[in-house]
């Protein structure tokens, strides 16, 4: 299916500029028809069968499998939040005094402050790799700090204010060579950009649902690496065991689970609407390369942000950072209330985080976005 034709399945007005993905994506048509339709069904409980609880969950973990490229769907689990796959982490990691938690400056809070309750457990430290002046060598600096010390890497495949993008390749590498795990948070770029858990092999990876994965708003997906095959999860709900979809034995108590990292799948997961918005919105996701997406998005700003660079507010290099996310670093002469006052004006919809104006974009998205940005940017000035 053509990027074009997927523009049809959003509704927003023609005068609505949303470059605001990376807070909370729209909804597909197909998404909404999913929820509506869920919804309603509620209405009718008698029809629901003991099957509905566990069949549309197993079709939704198969197809974010196949979105991150795992071969076995029972690595997946769904989840309420990032911070609830990132705990489960933690809950079965024992570090050493001493040993070191690597981070990134500026990480997203669910990203540091779960690290920072491990490391004072455990006596450890947290060392956060700053962002160098010539940003391109952040990189470089990261894989410079990993080293016998480093027990854990927590980042993302790209910054979560900025868009830069993280080369998860040699970092996989070098913990690798010390024996130190790599944990990633995708939810600025699972969907959007091409992730391989194959290719990487990463120890873990957690993904919030409702950016660029399009689904409702607390639901979330995570990936585990047999390091945890045998773990411990943070609850015990009866889903999880085996046999539990036979409901006449449910209290000869199962003390074995299903295999792999079905332990660590939430309760309720089987929720009637969110699965049913969820499935709707994957398979949405699938019918989009990542690399026709990232270019698309790189076609429509392009000359925008040229054209901002011309005024002081600059981007960082095309090949550095995501495409479909970004951060326009904001001069400090500019009156940054005055500019928020003219985008919510003018129904233009991005993020401010730090500082930078958050940029991120999608196939409703057109030039004609990115050209009235600019012209509400300079008229500020």
């Amino acid at each position: 299916m053509s990027l074009t034709t997927l523009k049809d399945q959003f509704s927003f007005p023609e005068d609505v500029v949303y470059l605001n993905t990376a807070s909370f994506s729209p909804a597909f048509k197909s998404v909404e028809t999913a929820g509506i339709n869920a919804v309603k069904a509620k209405n009718r409980p008698d029809y629901y069968k003991a099957s509905d609880l566990f069949d549309p969950v197993i079709e939704l973990r198969k197809l974010f499998a196949e979105i991150i490229k795992v071969k076995d769907y029972n690595r997946v689990v769904t989840i309420p939040s990032v911070s609830y796959g990132l705990a489960t982490v933690a809950n079965n990691i024992e570090l050493k005094k001493g040993d070191e938690i690597l981070v990134v400056a500026e990480q997203f809070p669910s990203n540091f402050y779960i690290w920072k309750t491990l490391a004072d457990t455990y006596e450890a430290t947290i060392r956060t790799i700053t962002q160098p002046e010539d940003k391109s060598l952040w990189n470089s600096a990261i894989l410079d700090q990993i080293s016998e010390k480093t027990a854990l890497v927590a980042m993302a495949q790209i910054h979560w204010a900025n868009g830069f993008i993280f080369d998860l390749k040699a970092i996989r590498e070098k913990t690798r060579n010390h024996d130190a795990l790599l944990v990633i948070d995708g939810s600025q770029s699972v969907g959007a950009m091409s992730f391989s858990v194959e290719d990487l092999q990463p120890d873990a990876l957690v993904c919030a649902g409702y950016k660029w994965l399009f689904g409702p708003y607390g639901c979330a997906y995570a990936y585990y690496s047999a390091y945890f095959d045998n773990g411990k999860p943070i609850e015990q709900n009866w889903s999880t065991r085996l046999g539990s979809e036979d409901f006449s034995k449910l209290t000869q108590y199962q003390s074995e689970y299903k295999p792999l990292a079905n332990r660590y799948s939430v309760g309720q997961s089987g929720s009637f609407i969110y699965v049913k918005m969820q499935i709707a919105a994957l398979k949405e996701i699938l019918k989009i390369n990542p690399q026709d997406l990232q270019d698309y998005c790189h076609s429509i700003s392009k000359t925008a942000l040229e054209d901002l660079a011309q005024i002081n507010f600059y981007s960082d290099a095309p090949q550095d950072r995501a495409k479909h996310m970004f951060g326009i670093k904001t001069p400090k002469t500019i009156n940054l209330e005055h500019l928020k006052e003219a985008l919510k004006a003018a129904n233009i919809h991005v993020s401010f985080r730090g500082e930078y104006i958050r940029i991120s974009c999608h196939l409703f998205n057109t030039k004609a976005h990115f050209e009235k940005l600019v012209d509400t940017i300079k008229s500020c000035i």
